[in-house]
């Protein structure tokens, strides 16, 4: 494309744009039947950090009769001069614009990224509203972890894939070939009911939705015999083969490194975490597999670092044999582990990693008291947290970095001012180890009420009370030399409004898209002052979706999408959170009965072979 030339030199970082990264596949648009763009709604530096969107590009590219490029959603800078010179967004491989393919696939992984999506469309030259394109646009999808609710988003995708995408997609794949065969007088409509039958598949268009007199939603309800009135999530038994040829990008982004998913889903049961629901169950790869696809990372992409990905990565069974395995295999290779457990297992796991240099490292204690860690089920002993910072700062560690969580229910002002204690302990501690004041960084987030979790139903604190908190923090963390850092509470009542909501928001949503929202995840461009307009126009409050306590028994927008978690598990362990009881993991105690039964034999053999290798917290 030519005019890439003519406009790329304006705008920041062009390499975001101009594909031909190493790895990257461009096949014969001519010669190949079905296009689809895989689109991330946010930008390039983001999209290329994300696990999913490699996964399904090898998946689709690995089709003969099938080709799949990438798009992320273009600066300020860059849209600004689009506009201005009429270029409708394209794909990076072959440059074609969006609204010459035949399926764009969003991933939707975080609220605030919806109105980059309506933007994204928009600059494709394609209606936003779905009820608004006809049989010559392309089909427009989405998955990801908020498809999970996906009444938000309805007005602008024609059909989100619930769950995991490795099977569904390619059975949604043999659909639209069997519909795309039957030449331009076949309507959508026929595909949609078709593709309402494949398990995992949900057509918003195909339902009706009511409401109650105050607003509430009442019911949603299919309009056709295709479409199911449950929804199930997909679940892989056998995660497919790691991607060990990725595209490399030309420029540093957000994890710049190889990665491997060792395993997929968490049996923790941390009360407020939806990825803790919404990823059950546990599946693992095997040391070998792992072992190979590293060499291959290394072989493909000429990465000297990888991470070993996971939900709780030191939960995987014998990850510290993996971690001397690889050490051994590959001498140069630097590791990344995630998510790592409050214990110290954890540290002398860091202690064993090749090349690693002690700069820092990073817990979630996520709250202050042992009484509230035990009501969210994060319940790890203050002993604990201080003997691995103790063990931390024995080992080299020259800094650690906290996670708390403000807002969490049941949480009171004791559990605040216990965050304070805490972290002068371990800075205490740290001094002890070293002579002098260790470096601590405080990152604090706001409690949001997701759907599919036991908190689906609290209600998010006002802002009034998270200033409060903050500034009690604040204040006490400064008399320690400590400054905590912490979002902007605006931003998390939106997340929480549009986390669940119903179908109604699709109006808030595009009005907020019209008066110039877009990057609402990115402090300098959220415009909150937009958001309260668009809800005022649409005769909606924030505050009714993200801040209203919801009985137990009030019907939920999301309740039609079967996560594989039982409602009934989910108030069970709200009850148990109000009580203070904790649940223990199912891998390594009794099943707790989530929903997911038939998956706890297999579980139970694979952990229990090797009891030596996990390490159970309380």
């Amino acid at each position: 494309m030519t005019y890439l030339n003519n406009i790329l030199h304006q705008v920041t970082k062009p390499a975001r744009y101009t594909g031909g990264e190493w790895n990257s596949v461009v096949k014969d648009w001519d010669k190949t039947f079905i296009r689809i763009a895989l689109s991330y709604p946010d930008l390039y530096e983001i999209g290329m950090s994300n696990m999913a969107l490699p996964i399904l590009y090898e998946l689709l590219n690995n089709q003969p009769d099938v080709l799949a490029e990438r798009v992320y959603a273009p600066w300020v800078d860059m849209e600004a001069v689009m506009r201005t010179a009429g270029i409708p967004l394209f794909s990076l491989e072959s440059k074609h614009p969006l609204k010459d393919f035949d399926i764009i696939g969003f991933s939707l992984g975080y609220e605030l990224t919806y109105t980059n999506v309506l933007n994204m469309l928009h600059l494709a030259q394609i209606p936003v509203l779905a009820s608004e394109r006809n049989d010559s646009h392309p089909v427009v999808i989405a998955g990801g972890s908020c498809a999970l609710n996906p009444e938000p988003m309805a007005d602008f995708i024609d059909f989100f894939l619930i769950g995991d995408g490795e099977e569904v997609l390619l059975e949604l794949l043999d659909s639209f070939r069997d519909w795309k065969r039957e030449g331009k007088g076949a309507p959508k409509k026929e595909l949609f009911c078709q593709v309402a039958t494949i398990p995992g598949i949900y057509v918003p268009s195909l339902y009706q939705v009511e409401y109650q007199a105050d607003g509430s939603f009442k019911s949603i309800t299919p309009t056709v015999a295709q479409a199911r009135p449950t929804i199930q999530r997909r679940i892989v038994t056998k995660l497919p083969p790691p991607v060990t040829k990725p595209v490399v990008p030309y420029i540093e982004v957000v994890h710049d490194r190889g990665a491997i998913e060792i395993q997929r889903g968490c049996s923790r049961g941390c009360r407020f975490c939806q990825a803790g629901t919404i990823y059950r169950p546990v599946r693992q790869r095997s040391q070998s597999e792992v072992v190979q696809a590293a060499g291959e990372l290394i072989a493909n992409c000429g990465y000297n670092e990888v991470s070993l990905v996971s939900l709780s990565t030191s939960d995987y069974c014998g990850i510290d044999e993996l971690v001397a395995s690889l050490s051994h295999r590959y001498h140069n290779l630097s590791l990344s582990l995630p998510s790592l457990r409050i214990d110290s297992f954890s540290v002398r796991l860091m202690e064993a990693l090749p090349s690693r240099r002690k700069t820092g490292l990073t817990f979630a204690p996520e709250a202050g008291s042992e009484r509230l860690r035990r009501s969210i089920n994060k319940n790890t002993p203050e002993d604990e947290l201080l003997k691995t910072a103790a063990a931390a700062f024995d080992r080299g560690w020259i800094s650690l970095k906290l996670y708390f969580m403000l807002g969490l229910p049941t949480e009171t002002i004791d559990d605040i001012e216990d965050i304070i204690q805490l972290v002068d302990k371990i800075r205490s501690l740290g001094r002890k180890a070293k002579g002098k004041r260790p470096r601590l960084r405080i990152s604090l987030s706001t409690f949001v009420p997701k759907p599919y979790t036991p908190f689906q139903w609290v209600a998010q604190e006002s802002e009034q009370q998270l200033n409060s908190k903050h500034e009690l923090l604040n204040l006490g963390l400064r008399r320690k030399g400590i400054r905590p850092s912490w979002p902007d509470p605006k931003a998390s009542l939106l997340e929480a409004a549009l986390s669940r909501g119903d179908r109604q928001l699709g109006k808030v949503i595009y009005r907020a898209w019209q008066l110039g929202s877009t990057f609402d995840a990115w402090s300098e461009h959220f415009n909150y002052e937009n958001w309260l307009g668009a809800f005022e126009e649409t005769r909606l409050e924030p505050s009714f979706y993200a801040q209203r306590e919801r009985p137990l028994d009030e019907p939920l927008p999301w309740a039609h999408i079967d996560a594989g978690v039982t409602t009934a598990f989910l108030k069970q362990e709200y009850q148990r959170a109000v009580e203070g009881i904790e649940t223990p993991d199912c891998r390594y105690k009794n099943c707790n009965t989530c929903g997911l039964e038939h998956w706890q034999p297999a579980c139970q053999q694979k952990y229990q072979a090797k009891p030596e290798n996990h390490h159970p917290q309380q």
